[in-house]
């Protein structure tokens, strides 16, 4: 593991830049840059589209690691290039931005309230080829719906199944048990996603460290026995549907969770701007973010 990259992680200030819309998401997420189906005929098109979005964020002056700590990319766009360089090597090298990698091949059908992450063919392969690249580290997504014991702790159990396999590589895994925004026992949630969250750390070696990204709680404080972890080098917040105002109140709220925002952050972004009016945009959304992410 890249201990330059690792101390980045563990104690500079800043947030991670969510950069991993996968073939699911990105319609919408082109939709929210301007872009419609019209503006593309077949999925190399639509991928050549945001590949060019996220280079143009990448781009703007206001990307950087003194306040992007990491970013998490496609798979995709590892394997593409930012300036004429392989992706992570120049968010590394050029920016001294961390690189991350959005594993998970997406969603089960929903049972005892979750959806499990399906199974990821040939991980260590691709964690192998990850980590020849420069990447750090990966992420990766399943959602909670309802406050189930028995679904949240399968889904917990996944992540630690699956964060385990990455550390095995000497990288690091940003374990994504997501809960809904909208569901009625959110609190409830949280409060059982904790609990196990906690007892699988205790199962890991006391030399152990992972990441955790959560939903932003209802209760200001919830995650901070995760902050205070010894065998957790940093806790991550996901935007979850929340807009940038909403997200970074939130964030706020909760001192030592830094942002991994994807939608609040490209919030008001259009694929019509000049780059004048873009990086103005990035670089407000930026700013916002990292003051949320800084405080406390």
């Amino acid at each position: 593991m890249n201990q330059d990259m690792a101390n980045q992680m563990r104690t500079a200030k800043g947030f991670i830049a969510a950069l991993d819309q996968s073939g699911g998401s990105t319609p919408k997420a082109l939709a929210a840059y301007g872009l419609s189906e019209k503006d593309w005929s077949n999925d190399d098109e639509m991928f050549d589209l945001i590949h060019a979005m996220r280079a143009r964020i990448v781009a703007a002056p206001d990307f950087s690691g003194s306040k992007v700590l990491g970013a998490i990319l496609f798979e995709q766009t590892m394997d593409r290039a930012f300036e004429g360089k392989p992706a992570p090597r120049h968010l590394w090298e050029d920016q001294h931005v961390v690189p991350f990698l959005k594993i998970d091949h997406g969603l089960e059908d929903t049972a005892d309230g979750v959806q499990l992450m399906k199974p990821i063919g040939g991980l260590d392969h691709t964690l192998q080829r990850a980590y020849m690249l420069g990447v750090f580290g990966t992420k990766e997504r399943s959602v909670i719906h309802a406050a189930n014991p028995a679904g949240i702790e399968a889904i917990v159990a996944q992540q630690f199944d699956i964060g385990r396999q990455v550390l095995s590589h000497k990288m690091m895994p940003i374990l994504e048990p997501e809960i809904t925004i909208s569901i009625p026992d959110k609190a409830e949630a949280e409060g059982l996603l904790l609990d196990a969250v906690l007892r699988h750390l205790d199962m890991l070696p006391d030399d152990t460290e992972v990441m955790i990204k959560l939903t932003l709680p209802e209760t200001p404080g919830q995650y901070d026995a995760l902050v205070n972890h010894p065998k957790v080098m940093r806790v991550v917040a996901l935007s979850g549907g929340y807009d940038l105002n909403e997200a970074t109140a939130r964030l706020a709220r909760n001192p030592g969770i830094i942002a991994s925002f994807s939608r609040a952050l490209t919030e008001g972004l259009s694929a019509r701007q000049e780059d004048t009016a873009f990086n103005a945009a990035i670089g407000r959304n930026i700013a916002s973010i990292y003051a949320a992410s800084v405080t406390g």
